[in-house]
């Protein structure tokens, strides 16, 4: 067996390769420390401490995370953390959390912040710690705090008054533990605000001069700073009210923008709505007179019709009352058979227009069509004749009874408004095979009547809508999805599949774009297709 000592081992040993190891360690911590960062703000957001017991998210990391600086670290993890989001593609420059501290303080002056940045790295390819901080202090200079002498009083011994030895006080704050009990000030005050009462059970208890009541002491009940520090607190007030007046003056510019954008859409919106009804209601004018003219043609017709079955019935009953008379000089055989022969002119002229059922006029022809079939229906039910009948079934396409005819009828009665009902379907956006079938059920025993109204495209689109129903749901490349779990942040989100991995997919969200982290793996039935709100 082979033995190493101590110097041989420490002889063979380089320093490039030992330098290189311990820059890879560093650079492995602070990537694991980033990676904590992601999983506590999981932690955080989804509150998943409550299921430990934990009332708040600090008291979780005080009692979990102690080890490892508990919540003073984590504050100082998530506010690099935030330094990196906010300057987007330069965060990756910044290594770790010492880094981004000197940059915390620019988290709410984006522009700021990024200008720091690119100073920082103008400077020095692979900034540290100093680069960043100097870079900070040019970008928003910060006032160093002057120390105070030694030698000069932190208060000056006339801005507070002198509480006497022995003062009896009494605590006045109700939420105090030791409201409406008396004690004595037997020690000077550790500061301005604060004084230690001896209580009558021994206790010794630091109480705040505003918890605290006695007529005899006049107690200080507000700190008082020196002319710097009250100087340096006016000017921090001026700024934050100037930097809140900016603040409310462009949100209230931009709500009057966003208004005013929101309100010119809707009088556009209106606009164009009623510039759709005015061409809807045109149409159906123009429709409507063309049907005033038809039944003006048809009530003439019936009219006529009428005045040829009055005339037969005055005819017959004049034959059966001089059935054993001759027609003398008023009605001869020869004006009877004149007679009969215009009559049967008239009525075979009426049964002729079953030649429409085989070429319909151009112009509303199904309008035309059931309208002529209705009044030869009605021409063969009063003259109970059997060729205007059946000239009526084949214009309608029915049997020729009259209860079919009738039926018939009434189905051809539906046609004008399903065509306008499917039309207007068709002509909204994103419309489906699902909004379609809504409306054209309702119409299904007259599909063949209406389809024949429709155009090409028109009926193309519906048998597309028809196939795309058919198809399977299946999550692959390309698919938008959101997660399937109500009760996740990404129920809501938009995602993009960009990769499959057997059972898994890779998504691609939208909200992650601006991230570090862009994707994420899931199973498909982890998914849903996403469908906007």
């Amino acid at each position: 067996m082979l033995t190493l000592n101590r110097s041989e081992t420490t002889s063979a040993l380089d320093y490039n390769n030992l330098n290189t190891s311990i820059q890879e360690t560093f650079t492995a911590i602070d990537r694991f420390e980033w990676q904590a960062v992601d999983e506590i703000l999981q932690m955080r957001e989804q509150q998943l401490y409550l299921q430990a017991g934990y009332k708040s998210f600090e008291e979780y990391c005080q009692r979990e995370l102690y080890a490892w600086g508990g919540y003073r670290r984590i504050n100082q993890l998530l506010g690099a953390k935030k330094v990196i989001d906010t300057v987007g593609e330069l965060g990756g420059h910044i290594k770790n959390e010492r880094q981004a501290r000197p940059l915390l303080r620019l988290v709410k002056e984006p522009e700021k912040l990024k200008q720091a940045v690119a100073i920082a790295l103008k400077d020095n390819p692979s900034p540290g710690e100093s680069d960043f901080a100097a870079a900070a202090q040019k970008v928003v200079p910060q006032l160093p705090r002057k120390k105070q002498s030694i030698q000069e009083p932190l208060v000056p011994k006339t801005q507070e008054p002198v509480v006497p030895q022995k003062a009896i006080v009494t605590v006045s704050q109700q939420s105090h533990p030791r409201y409406g009990e008396s004690g004595t000030i037997e020690a000077d005050a550790p500061n301005r605000w604060q004084q230690i009462v001896t209580f009558p059970d021994g206790e010794r208890l630091l109480v705040n001069n505003i918890d605290l009541d006695a007529s005899s002491v006049p107690f200080p009940r507000e700190r008082t700073y020196s002319t710097e520090y009250a100087e340096a607190i006016a000017a921090l007030k001026e700024q934050h009210k100037l930097e809140l007046e900016r603040l409310s003056q462009e949100l209230r510019i931009g709500l009057q923008t966003e208004a005013t954008t929101r309100a010119e859409a809707q009088v556009q919106e209106q606009i164009q709505s009623l510039q759709q009804l005015f061409k809807q209601q045109k149409e159906e004018n123009v429709q409507l007179q063309q049907r005033l003219l038809e039944m003006e043609g048809l009530r003439k017709l019936e009219i006529e019709n009428q005045q040829l079955q009055q005339r037969i019935q005055e005819l017959e009953h004049a034959v059966e009352q001089r059935s054993s008379q001759q027609w003398g000089n008023t009605m001869t055989q020869q004006a009877t058979k004149v007679l009969n022969k215009q009559v049967k002119q008239a009525l075979e002229k009426t049964i002729d227009l079953r030649s429409l059922a085989i070429e319909p006029p151009k112009e509303n022809a199904q309008e035309c069509l059931r309208l002529m079939g209705m009044a030869l229906k009605n021409l063969a039910s009063a003259m109970n004749n059997t060729q205007a009948l059946e000239a009526a079934a084949i214009i309608l396409g029915s049997d020729p009874t009259p209860q079919a005819i009738a039926y018939r009828a009434e189905q051809l009665s539906m046609l004008p408004q399903a065509v306008i009902d499917i039309r207007q379907v068709l002509s909204q956006a994103g419309c489906s095979w699902q909004d379609y079938w809504a409306v054209a059920q309702e119409y299904e025993v007259i599909k063949s009547d209406y389809w024949a109204e429709l155009t090409t495209q028109e009926t193309e689109l519906i048998s597309t809508l028809q196939n795309a129903s058919l198809q399977p749901d299946t999550i692959g490349i390309g698919s938008i999805v959101s997660h399937a779990d109500p009760y996740r942040t990404l129920y809501v989100e938009r995602g993009e599949v960009v990769e499959e991995l057997g059972d898994e997919v890779i998504v691609a969200w939208d909200c992650w774009k601006e991230q570090s982290k862009k994707t994420d793996r899931y199973f498909r039935d982890e998914l849903r297709f996403w469908q906007p709100q």
